[in-house]
């Protein structure tokens, strides 16, 4: 082997230990950045429902995933059902990896049509996950005298929301407006367990709310069928038999579409993100750390005893799902604003 073979290799072997290096550098200065930091979880809305019950669950079990180990809380930050976090987010919280938010699904929607309000650019946050995807249901008390969609065309029904940046608002107002539902919203209740006991009083017949939300934080009421869900959408629900989607009571695919876009969040299921700006490296940390946390065994623990199904969605597949939300077609979009806007 000649002088330059040897100091070819050699430079090879530089190169090679270079490379295995510069993640672990990478790694090393996530872990000074977090170590001894608190790091702040924020839903946008109130305590006790499905948003805030799984910002509470993952705020106990991420920290231990993130390099350097920070503490981890949760925080509620509400108004505007969940605009007023995300706009705190964009314009004024720290771009630094230490706060993340629990997103309400339905905020990218809103931008996409222009929504008053909007001071974020949803393209512009660092998704990191989503313990599932949801299906969105509508659910009437028995005090309704409901028990399926059809009846909802002759009979007066009152729908407790949370506000018209959220899906609460959206899904019923598309019953109202494509199907010819005679429902009557009332927003501006500060979260879904609020919703519940506004119809446990007689102050509204039903409300939106996921499917696995149901399940976990109210079985009783399923099992004794104080609670009837009349239709839903998403993918097909074994355990909803006979129980339409919205998409199958209209007549039209234009009206499909709708509500398609509409109900785009549902993909998302209860996203995680943290703020524009963030470093590309605690981006990436972070969304090891979901990924780790969907695997832990206390974790999966937790989620069960609460009745929480666990088939994540990765971070990289939520930034292509707000992306293909807000590059929805403009005539969509017009249809779609006036009924959720």
């Amino acid at each position: 082997m000649t002088v330059a073979d040897r100091r070819k290799g050699l430079a090879c072997v530089a190169a090679a230990m270079l490379c295995l290096a510069a993640p672990a550098a990478r790694s090393d200065a996530v872990s000074d950045f977090y170590r001894g930091r608190t790091v702040t979880v924020l839903v946008g809305v109130s305590v006790g429902g499905e948003y805030d019950i799984l910002t509470r669950l993952m705020a106990r079990h991420i920290g231990r995933h993130i390099p350097g180990s920070p503490t981890v809380i949760a925080q509620n930050m509400l108004g505007a059902g969940g605009m007023t976090m995300a706009n705190w987010m964009a314009t004024q919280g720290a771009r630094d990896g230490t706060f993340l938010g629990v997103i309400q699904n339905g905020l990218p929607t809103q931008q996409a049509i222009g929504a008053r309000g909007v001071q974020y650019d949803m393209r512009r946050f660092n998704w990191i996950g989503s313990i599932s995807a949801t299906v969105e249901t509508l659910a009437l008390w028995k005090s309704s005298g409901i028990t399926k969609a059809g009846e909802m065309l002759t009979k007066e029904t009152v729908i407790g929301t949370v506000g018209k940046s959220n899906v609460s608002y959206g899904f019923p107002a598309m019953f109202k407006e494509l199907y010819g539902a005679k429902i009557s919203i009332v927003s501006g209740y500060p979260g879904g367990n609020d919703i519940n006991l506004a119809m446990e009083r007689g102050e509204v017949h039903g409300r939106n709310n996921t499917w696995s939300s149901w399940k976990a934080t109210k079985p009783a009421w399923l099992a004794s069928g104080d609670l009837r869900i009349v239709a839903y959408e998403g993918p097909p629900q074994a355990d909803l038999p006979g129980v339409p989607t919205l998409q199958q009571l209209l007549k039209t695919e234009d009206d499909r579409a709708i509500v398609r876009l509409v109900a785009a969040g549902a993909q998302l299921g209860r996203p995680l993100a943290t703020s524009p700006d963030v470093p590309a490296e605690r981006v990436a940390a972070l969304r090891d750390a979901f990924d780790a946390m969907m695997l832990d065994p206390e974790f999966l623990k937790d989620a069960a005893a609460l009745n929480f199904d666990v088939a994540p969605v990765r971070g990289l597949a939520m930034q292509k799902i707000v992306a293909d939300v807000l590059a929805t077609p403009e005539n969509l979009r017009e249809r779609a604003r006036p009924i959720i806007e």
